[in-house]
């Protein structure tokens, strides 16, 4: 009662409606939104404290009528406008129409993992899945390659927006862990997607959600997991200490469980001391970012085949190629790098993000043994690959990246500049088309 009171601890539903039968008052009396998940009202007339309630509804002294709140109050719409906001530029993406990543997008992707946020924090009662969500999990993650990634961010929210719903409810306890794990999934998909939209700010904060609820679970390997993913917004947006912290956290999380994670923590690890090699040149910063890739695929060949096959849930062997290839790159070992990375390439079949960045790398080698040209016309052709809809903030940042490492190595060699300007140029507008407007 006194962390009730004190605003250190919130009663669950369950609770809140035996302290208001106790007290005989609604959960507004006590500084709680209403109403009581029993769906009548406790106020009884002539009762101690039964005066505090607030005169929401009817202030008759006999009234066992529930406040609902009024249509002007954002907060009580169970997040309907959010969801037709997502929905209308899921229709948007749809019909072929460039959709970037729009403040109002923000704000419902925002306003969806804050309410997923609360209801973590504030409910005590236990949440329920059906299978088939759990499969759509599943099947957002197989898609992620190969879906733009404003139209999968739109599907992972609606369906993410769902379960936040399911958790509002009293469920059958069994099914607890359930919910909370597919709560972490869907929330550090979206932090995942966002790392890939540009925005680090929301990609935090949904690995902040994830965390929450992979907490909720006690499963290290889906601990280990959001904190290995976690560590990629760093590891993109230039903080590599952060991203190296991170990682060797997910790799203590893991521990001895044969999980995606344990192989992917390592290869992040590699990843950020290649970067930190590359900035400063210590021999032994090479010497840890090689040890850990040794780490990384050990712990690979240990795990389950389900894992090695899931893209985003799990860790592939492409994946793995890939990351060796980016950290070896960094590395400056150049032929070691261009090998791992063409068995890479090869290893892919659609995946279009990660085969342009793996295209970036070999360019980089090129760069790197001196033949500028064809760091060039490997550049040229991976963004001449990638369409509008995948054309996403991580793929410009490299291409950037690119293109300014020639300059300062080869200065502006021929094509460069056009190499630039297709870069940096804004994606053409579509035309308005009326059926745009309408909600699915």
């Amino acid at each position: 009662m006194s962390a009730y009171e004190s605003g250190l601890k919130r009663p669950g539903p369950e609770y809140l409606h035996y302290l208001c039968s106790v007290y005989r008052v609604e959960p507004v009396a006590l500084g709680y939104d209403g109403p009581c998940i029993c769906g009548h009202g406790h106020r009884m007339p002539g009762v101690v404290r039964g005066g505090l309630q607030e005169a929401k509804p009817d202030d008759s002294p006999d009234s066992r009528e529930l406040w609902v709140k009024p249509p002007g109050d954002p907060s009580g719409d169970g997040g309907e406008e959010d969801e037709n906001v997502l929905r209308r530029t899921l229709l948007k993406v749809i019909t072929g129409a460039s959709v970037p990543l729009t403040p109002q997008v923000i704000s419902a992707a925002e306003n969806i993992r804050r309410r997923m946020d609360e209801t973590l924090v504030s409910t005590t009662v236990s949440p329920a899945m059906l299978d088939h969500w759990e499969e759509s999990a599943a099947s957002f993650g197989r898609q992620y390659m190969n879906t733009p990634p404003m139209r999968q961010l739109c599907d992972v929210l609606l369906e993410f927006s769902t379960v936040r719903q399911a958790m509002e409810r009293h469920q059958p306890i069994d099914l607890q862990e359930r919910l909370c794990a597919l709560a972490a999934r869907l929330s550090g998909l979206a932090g995942i997607i966002m790392i890939d939209l540009g925005d680090q700010r929301l990609a935090r904060s949904f690995f902040r959600t994830s965390r929450t609820a992979a907490d909720e679970t006690g499963d290290r390997a889906l601990r280990a997991w959001v904190t290995a993913r976690e560590a990629l917004v760093p590891l993109f947006y230039g903080d590599p200490r952060e991203a190296l912290t991170l990682a060797k956290k997910s790799r203590d999380l893991a521990g001895q469980t044969p999980c995606a994670a344990k192989a992917m923590a390592p290869v992040v690890e590699a990843r950020a001391l290649s970067m930190l090699a590359n900035a400063g040149g210590k021999k032994d910063v090479v010497d840890q970012a090689k040890r850990a890739l040794a780490r990384a695929r050990a712990a690979f060949a240990q795990m389950a085949p389900a894992q090695q096959e899931d893209t985003v849930f799990g860790y592939t062997e492409r994946q793995l190629y890939f990351h060796q290839g980016d950290a070896l790159t960094r590395l400056g070992q150049t032929i070691e790098a261009d090998l791992i990375l063409e068995q890479a390439l090869e290893k892919y079949e659609g995946d279009l993000l990660d085969q342009t960045l793996i295209r970036f790398d070999r360019a980089h080698c090129r760069l790197l043994e001196g033949d500028g040209e064809e760091a060039l016309r490997i550049g040229q052709d991976a963004i001449r690959r990638v369409g509008d809809g995948f054309r996403t903030d991580i793929i410009i940042r490299r291409a950037v990246d690119l293109a300014r490492a020639i300059q300062l190595r080869c200065g502006d060699i021929p094509g460069l500049r056009e190499f630039q300007d297709r870069v940096t140029a804004p994606a053409e507008p579509e035309p308005e088309n009326p059926v745009e407007a309408e909600i699915i």
